[in-house]
């Protein structure tokens, strides 16, 4: 069974889904403290194919005696394609990772800027999120043609057999080209009065001298589709997980569906992290450290492949999130001044801080 593989594209990036940025006031209601969620990478990737139909003319065994085609389409034949494969990955809210920032009691105007599902973007600083560049709309069908019957003559319709109808069709076909010939040198009885009349002529004598010889070599009809599968790992890396299977005669398929060759994603942590065993005291210590200030994340890097018929689809580096690790900024870090508080700003697709000021 042969496969082809199209145009492979990649578009990687990071970011959130488009929402507004809600701010949350530090105030005695909520006992000066806003909690805040932090996410978890979710990877998207969206594959595009093509459904290629090729069908037989109806008297495609007259092409070559009537029109001097040799190469006609002589049996009808789909087959799938796949054109195109992307990732981005995003934050998804962990909901075993929330938490509060909480501030001193009498502080005044200190806010928290989250996003609508309560990702945290900012601490006392106004926050933006990256737009969301809209998905490229999928190409038109192509090959869509009218119905040839539509232009048949009653004599053509009339006809004994199945050689006099092709006989009497192919001479349609040089009766419409003839007629564009005399309409393009001037010599035509009835030349078009005006320039739209005459794209109009030309564009009704096209179609309908494409629709007959339809009848003859066959038609071909491409459509696209696309399909959005969604990972979230745990901590550990991902070695050739199906993502789904793909058959040339039935497209994309699920993953047990043997009758499609497997699509893996591997996802690889390149810095894993090494198990540590901490003492009652170190361990005292790190809670003591995460139970008070900003908690926030430190993603760690990995190696995103989609592979696909033993070819490489896709290859790129990506942050995930669940590879990483935990930090703390803590009480002191954040002491209020009235005349310049401290502002954190976050990468909200990560939970990581971008950056600190005063």
């Amino acid at each position: 069974m042969r496969y082809y593989i199209g145009l492979i594209l990649l578009s990687f990036a990071l970011q959130a889904s488009a929402q507004n940025i809600v701010k949350m006031s530090a105030v005695k209601a909520n006992d000066f403290g806003v909690a805040y969620s932090l996410p978890k990478t979710k990877i998207e990737v969206t594959a595009v194919y093509t459904k290629k139909t090729r069908k037989a003319g109806e008297f495609y065994q007259y092409a070559e005696r009537y029109l001097n085609v040799s190469n006609p389409i002589t049996e009808n034949h789909t087959v799938f394609t796949i054109e195109t494969i992307t990732a981005q990955t995003k934050g998804t809210p962990d909901k075993s990772r929330s938490y509060l920032v909480e501030f001193k009691s009498n502080t005044v105007g200190a806010f928290v800027s989250l996003t609508e599902d309560g990702l945290i973007c900012a601490i006392n600083e106004d926050a933006t999120l990256q737009s969301v560049a809209k998905r490229e709309a999928l190409p038109a069908s192509t090959g869509l043609g009218t119905d040839p019957k539509a232009f048949l003559s009653e004599e053509i319709l009339r006809a004994g057999s199945t050689a006099k109808q092709a006989e009497l069709i192919a001479k349609q076909i040089y009766r419409l080209r003839d007629s564009r010939t005399n309409i393009l040198t001037g010599e035509a009885d009835n030349m078009p009065p005006d320039g739209n009349a005459y794209k109009l002529m030309m564009q009704q004598i096209d179609e309908q001298e494409k629709a007959l010889t339809s009848m003859f070599v066959g038609t071909e009809v491409v459509e696209y589709g696309e399909k959005t599968f969604e990972i979230i790992s745990d901590d550990k890396s991902i070695d050739k997980r199906i993502l789904f299977r793909f058959s040339s005669k039935l497209g994309i398929v699920d993953s047990d569906d043997l009758s499609g060759v497997p699509v893996y994603l591997s996802l690889t942590n390149k810095n894993p992290k090494e198990d540590v065993t901490l003492s009652d005291k170190e361990q005292k210590a790190m809670t003591e450290k995460f139970s008070k200030g900003i908690i926030y994340n430190v993603p760690a890097k990995a190696d995103l492949s989609i592979e696909f018929n033993n070819q490489v689809l896709l290859k790129s580096e990506c942050d995930v999130v669940q590879f990483g690790t935990q930090d703390v900024i803590s009480p002191k870090q954040l002491e209020y001044k009235k005349d310049s508080p401290i502002k954190i700003v976050f990468y909200p697709e990560l939970g990581a801080i971008k950056q600190i000021s005063q």
